[in-house]
């Protein structure tokens, strides 16, 4: 995106709604502007009657003026402050909800070659700049502007001559800037690559902490953490020298500019072209304009910052999804909740081999159907499609006489519930994650799936029982509870259609009769699909298909399969030897 483009989508989706807030801090810019430039001139009059003059007039009236004119400054600018700091949060607030919004309703196609550690990088760090370039910026540029305009016009005011030599000043600081601010735009997005990794690495610990204690690998990962930690101390402390770097040049030229004032005031007091008075007062102004030329000049940095950051923000944003409906959707109609797929093709990448090739399968509406293989034959990605987590290349894929691609896809995954291998749950409260399938279910309903799935006789075992918070991904639980769990969710949404992935592997061999008697009750009379781990559990499938090299190589029933599927016939023998 260009520069301009940027600009002007930041401006419409996440400045233009408030303006009226921008408008009230530069009004108080204003005020900061004149109590500031007041402050400069009262210098004159101040100098000129009390200590030239000796006039006692004026004695209290001039201070209660300098008085008024700081308070009103600093009143002014806590107001034009909190104002930007309360925009800045709004939009910052904005920005991390559609980037989470994208996330959420992106494909899981795209979900599956994001870097999660960037996403989180991007949500903070270049959000963080953004905000900087919508809110600090934009108060930096208006009163820091109006500023230096007041203190340069009481400058001109005293005596123009000197005025002209101090504005010499400005346009060198802001060439050095420039310079720097082409290497902050460089640094800066380095940093967020480094920021990016060491949050994947973070998340990794978390999740691999068992692990790390089981190898003694501690001082291995000490290492990797001192490593990724370093790179971005490197990257940051590269910004922070570049924003120091202007602070030699900028004092070198104040005191060139100090000096030549000095020596060239000198020589026009001594001709009587300027007064002790006139020069005081010019010299605070000057002086005073030190700040707000010194933030003016950095904000090309913050600008390349803001821009570097949102041009990294703004795609993801607009990230679009290529699973979606069609114009011509229409809902799902369940009738007997058949499913069949026809000469079907798929592949994760287009380019890449083929993970289903030409599958034709059919799953008897109200039955039970097993697909059995090695790992990796295809069988989880063949439960992945009818829910449209992906979509095939070629094929079709037809419930109840309707292709699934010409349905609406919230008709489609309301009839399907899926209980998998890699049980997901949330951390919240043992109620909460089954309530998440039906979120105005009762407890009476929630009670009622909970002993049917067996999870009852735990859960009342524990502390709170159903307001048990129980961890992330339910580390306080043991796999079977957790299966359990996912078992109770998916029978509180009552789906016309049910995937069981692997959904028994989990489960110690006491629990899993009881597993299997709650598996008996989510699917009678339901369409069920299950990947099969033991295949002991399947044996009265209404149709076995065999998977092998993304292609269904057999089918039939179990008696049948052992007669004819050499394949089939090995993986069974494998696990019954066992």
């Amino acid at each position: 995106m260009k520069k301009i483009d940027i600009i002007k989508r930041l401006y419409k989706d996440y400045t233009k709604n408030f303006l009226n807030k921008i408008i009230l801090s530069v009004f108080f810019s204003i005020l900061v502007a004149g109590s500031t430039s007041a402050i400069a001139w009262l210098l004159d009059p101040a100098i000129k009657k009390l200590f030239i003059d000796k006039d006692q007039s004026l004695i209290i009236i001039i201070p209660v003026l300098i008085i008024i004119a700081f308070s009103t400054k600093g009143i002014s600018l806590y107001v034009a402050k909190a104002t930007m700091i309360s925009v800045g949060e709004e939009i910052k607030k904005k920005l991390q909800v559609d980037m989470v919004k994208t996330l959420i309703k992106n494909d899981t196609q795209i979900i599956d070659k994001k870097h999660s550690g960037k996403f989180i990088s991007n949500l903070t760090y270049d959000v963080d700049h953004i905000t900087n370039l919508l809110s600090h910026a934009i108060l930096t540029l208006f009163k820091d502007t109006l500023t230096l305009i007041g203190l340069l016009t009481v400058m001109f005011l005293q005596n123009w001559k000197l005025s002209l030599i101090s504005i010499i000043m400005l346009p060198l600081a802001s060439i050095a800037s420039k310079v720097l601010g082409k290497r902050v735009r460089k640094v800066t997005t380095e940093a967020q690559e480094k920021s990016g990794h060491l949050t994947t690495y973070l998340v990794e610990l978390f999740k691999n902490h068992k692990l790390i204690k089981i190898f003694q690998k501690e001082n291995f990962e000490n290492n990797r953490a001192d490593q990724y930690l370093t790179q971005l101390k490197d990257k940051n402390k590269k910004i922070q020298t570049i924003f120091v770097r202007l602070s030699p040049v900028m004092e070198t030229f104040t005191g060139f500019m100090i000096a030549i004032l000095i020596f060239y005031s000198g020589k026009l007091m001594i001709s009587g072209e300027v007064e002790i008075n006139n020069f005081f007062s010019f010299l605070a102004a000057m002086m005073l304009a030190y700040q707000p030329v010194r933030a003016l000049s950095t904000l090309t940095m913050i600008l390349s910052q803001g821009l570097s950051a949102a041009s990294r923000i703004l795609p993801i944003i607009d990230q679009k999804n290529d699973i979606k409906d069609s114009p011509t959707s229409k809902k799902l109609k369940i009738n007997e909740a058949e499913i069949e797929f026809k000469n079907l093709n798929f592949s994760y990448i287009v380019e890449e081999k083929k993970v289903l090739n030409l599958v034709n399968l059919k799953c008897a509406g109200g039955k039970m159907t097993s697909l059995v293989g090695h790992s990796g034959s295809g069988k989880s990605t063949i439960l992945n499609l009818i829910p449209r987590i992906y979509d095939a290349q070629e094929g079709d894929i037809i419930v109840d006489n309707q292709s699934i691609y010409n349905c609406t896809i919230n008709s489609l995954r309301n009839e399907i519930s899926m209980v998998s291998q890699e049980t997901t749950l949330f951390d919240d409260t043992i109620k909460n994650n089954i309530k998440y399938a039906k979120e105005d279910a009762s407890d009476n309903e929630i009670l009622e799936v909970a002993k049917l799935s067996y999870c009852y006789e735990f859960i009342e075992n524990l502390p709170n029982k159903f307001d048990t918070l129980i961890g992330e991904n339910g580390v306080r639980l043991s796999g079977g509870q957790k299966q359990r769990l996912s078992i109770a969710r998916a029978m509180l949404k009552k789906s016309s259609i049910i995937l069981l992935d692997e959904a028994t592997s989990s489960l110690d061999t006491d629990t899993e009769f009881k597993i299997q008697e709650a598996l008996r009750i989510l699917t009678e009379n339901k369409t069920t699909i299950v990947i099969a781990h033991r295949l002991s559990t399947i044996l009265n499938s209404n149709k076995i298909y065999v998977i092998d090299g993304g292609k269904v190589v057999d089918s039939g029933k179990h008696v049948d399969l052992m007669k004819k599927s050499e394949l089939y016939r090995s993986l069974y023998e494998k696990q019954i030897q066992k």
